[in-house]
């Protein structure tokens, strides 16, 4: 028996082989989309603060349409496998290629709306299709 914990040791292939064997499919997509903002060097969802300025990647889980103050907007939630972000575009019903299951990069100002970070308006740039 070794004092080193579990976590700490370097994994070996069938450790890595047995992880993956023992993991849920959602575990595995959110380690899959924490890798993916890692090498594309965009900031994890999860290490985002209130008003800090950021590049975020993720796939869009939903997209709908919710006013805001009588205007439209088009709200989607974007997800990294570390946490979730809201993204709304004001005075939009509509994006071409904002669909869920899409993963995209977007880069703004990160504000907290009921507890839950949000980012208007962004810069945003949609992944190609062949790397879903």
């Amino acid at each position: 028996m070794s004092a080193v914990p579990r976590s700490e040791k370097p994994a070996g292939r069938f450790r890595r082989m047995l992880d993956r064997l023992s993991s849920s499919q959602e575990d595995l997509e959110s380690e899959e989309l924490r890798v993916d903002a890692e090498t594309a060097g965009c900031t994890k969802i999860g290490d985002c603060h209130d008003r800090q300025i950021v590049t975020v990647t993720g796939t869009l889980r939903t997209v709908t349409l919710r006013p805001r103050a009588g205007v439209p907007a088009l709200e989607a939630e974007l997800f990294d496998g570390s946490a979730a972000l809201d993204v709304v575009w004001l005075g939009r019903r509509s994006i071409v290629g904002i669909e869920p299951g899409r993963k995209l990069i977007a880069s703004g100002r990160i504000s907290m709306s009921r507890g839950r970070r949000v980012l208007f308006n962004p810069k945003y740039e949609l992944r190609p299709l062949g790397r879903e």
